[in-house]
């Protein structure tokens, strides 16, 4: 997957962020700091969700930045 899904659940106050397909998800661990890790059937990292997230400025919401670099 070439694509990272970013979801903010205001509701829920909880933010998500897949790094690879949903679909593959086997397993959750939950972190010390309030951070579930998403995981496949090898252990490997798909995504991770932050536990009571609320942005700095609710007006404003969420800002995602992306860099791509050519060559790499």
């Amino acid at each position: 997957m070439d694509k990272i899904r970013v979801i903010h659940d205001t509701v829920g106050e909880t933010l998500t962020v897949w790094l690879d397909d949903p679909m593959k998800e086997h397993v959750c661990e939950e972190t010390t700091d309030e951070v579930i890790l998403m995981k496949d059937a090898v252990g490997r990292v798909l995504g991770f969700e932050l536990l009571h997230y609320r942005p700095a400025d609710p007006a404003t919401g969420i800002s995602v930045e992306t860099l791509v670099q050519a060559g790499t």
